[in-house]
C-alpha cells in the first residue's frame, strides 16, 4: 500500500527550523519560527499561567472529557476579551463560541461552519498570508481567491490594491483578515482603513473572517481589536478564529476559540451546533489543559492583572527590538529601514532577495524564510550584532 507513496518535502517553516537545529555553527541564529523568545532565547511561561497551573494541579479531581463546546470559564473569558463586554451586552445571545485546538483548529472550525452554510462563494485571502491558511480552508471544499495586501516597494499595506481587489467580492464570499500583527508582513491596517473595509462588507454583502492570533502583541489588548469590533458594530455576521498561543504562551497546549457573531440567538445556536458537529468529525473532543489555565487567568482579577502586565512588557520589548534593529541596520548599511519600527507584532520582511536569504543561510548560518521574513522576537542582545552584520553584508 505504501511502497509507491511519495515522500513530501518538509514544511517551509518547520523544515528550516530543523535545518538550523542541525547546523553545527555555534553562532547560528534562527529567525524562522513564530514564537516569542525572551532575552535568554527561551519561550517563557507566564507567571500567571504558572500560578494557575499550580492551582489546577492541587484542585483537579478528574480527567474526564470537557464538554464538546469547551470549558465555560474559557469560553466566557476569551469571548469577552475579543468581542468586548459592551458588544456582548448589546447583542444578547447572538454570539456563540466553540473551543478549538489552537488557532489552526479555530480557523478550520470557522471554515467548516461557513461551508455548512451552503455558500458557493470564495474565501479571499491576503497576498501574502500565513501559508497554513490555504490547507485549513481548502480542506473543507471552499475555494480561494487572493487580494493584494503587502507592497514590497513601500514596505507597507497596499491599501489601494486591496480595495480594488476586494471590490469584486460579492454576497456569499468570505474575506479573511488578520486582526492585528499581520503574519508574515507585520503591516497592519489603520483605523481609517478598517472603516473602509467594514463599509465595503456592508455594501457588498461579504462576510468577514478574522484570524486573531496576536491580540496584545501590537498596540495593546484593546487597540489590537479595534478593526474586529468595528466590523461587529456594522456587519451582521462575523467569524473569528482566536488563539492564546502567543499572548498567553500556550503554544503546546493548543488553546483556541472559534467565535460566531450573528444577528440573533437562533443563528448563534445554529453556528455552534455546526461547529460542534465538525469538531466531532475531525478530532472529537477539545483539549483541556490550556483552556482550564486560560479560563482561570481570565476569571481571576489578580491573575489577569499579572498576565496583562507581563504581556504589556513583552509587547514593549518587541517594539524596542524593532527600534534597535532599525537603527543598527541603518548605521551598518546606510539604507532606510524605518518600516521595521512602523510594523506591529513579531514579523517583518527585510526586503532581501531569495538569493540573499539563501546566502545568509549557507554562509552565515542566519536562518530566515526565502521571502526574508524574520521573527523580530528572536533577536536579543547576544545575537543582534551578528544578525545586523550578516544582513548588511549582502546588501
Amino acid at each position: 500500500m505504501f511502497e509507491e507513496m511519495p515522500i513530501l518535502p518538509p514544511d517551509s517553516i518547520l523544515g528550516l527550523a530543523a535545518a538550523c537545529r542541525a547546523d553545527p555553527n555555534p553562532d547560528k541564529v534562527d529567525l524562522t519560527i513564530g514564537i516569542y523568545m525572551d532575552e535568554a532565547g527561551l519561550c517563557p511561561v507566564f507567571n500567571a499561567i504558572k500560578q494557575a497551573q499550580r492551582q489546577l494541579v492541587d484542585e483537579e479531581q478528574s480527567k474526564a472529557y470537557l464538554a464538546p463546546q469547551g470549558d465555560p470559564a474559557f469560553l466566557e473569558g476569551l469571548t469577552e476579551l475579543v468581542v468586548g463586554a459592551e458588544r456582548l451586552a448589546s447583542r444578547p445571545g447572538a454570539v456563540g463560541a466553540v473551543q478549538a485546538p489552537g488557532g489552526c483548529g479555530a480557523v478550520r472550525l470557522g471554515a467548516e461552519v461557513l461551508k455548512a452554510s451552503g455558500t458557493d462563494g470564495k474565501v479571499w485571502v491576503s497576498d501574502p498570508s500565513w501559508p497554513v491558511h490555504v490547507p485549513l480552508i481548502t480542506s473543507t471544499g471552499l475555494a480561494l481567491e487572493s487580494y493584494r495586501y503587502y507592497d514590497p516597494q513601500s514596505q507597507g499595506v497596499n491599501f489601494e490594491g486591496m480595495v480594488t481587489d476586494l471590490g469584486a467580492a460579492r454576497r456569499g464570499d468570505i474575506v479573511l483578515l488578520h486582526g492585528c500583527c499581520h503574519n508574515p508582513s507585520g503591516a497592519d491596517l489603520n483605523p481609517e482603513q478598517w472603516q473602509v473595509i467594514a463599509s465595503m462588507a456592508v455594501e457588498q454583502g461579504f462576510t468577514p473572517m478574522i484570524d486573531l492570533a496576536y491580540q496584545g502583541f501590537g498596540e495593546g489588548l484593546e487597540a489590537d481589536v479595534y478593526g474586529l469590533r468595528h466590523l461587529i458594530d456594522l456587519v451582521p455576521e462575523v467569524v473569528i478564529a482566536a488563539s492564546l498561543s502567543k499572548n498567553m504562551g500556550l503554544y503546546r497546549e493548543r488553546t483556541g476559540l472559534a467565535i460566531f457573531v450573528g444577528p440573533d440567538a437562533r443563528t448563534a445556536e445554529a453556528t455552534v451546533s455546526q461547529a460542534k458537529a465538525a469538531a466531532r468529525r475531525i478530532y472529537s473532543m477539545p483539549p483541556a489543559h490550556g483552556a482550564l489555565l486560560a479560563g482561570r487567568v481570565l476569571a481571576d482579577a489578580a491573575l489577569r492583572a499579572d498576565w496583562e502586565t507581563e504581556l504589556a512588557g513583552m509587547c514593549g520589548r518587541i517594539n524596542q527590538l524593532r527600534s534597535d534593529f532599525q537603527s543598527r541596520l541603518e548605521a551598518a548599511s546606510g539604507r532606510d529601514f524605518s518600516f521595521i519600527a512602523r510594523e506591529n507584532g513579531m514579523f517583518s520582511f527585510l526586503g532581501l532577495s531569495v538569493d540573499q536569504a539563501l546566502s545568509l543561510r549557507s554562509e552565515r548560518s542566519l536562518y530566515m524564510l526565502d521571502s526574508s521574513r524574520i521573527n523580530i522576537a528572536s533577536l536579543n542582545a547576544s545575537n543582534m550584532d551578528r544578525v545586523v552584520d550578516a544582513v548588511a553584508s549582502v546588501l
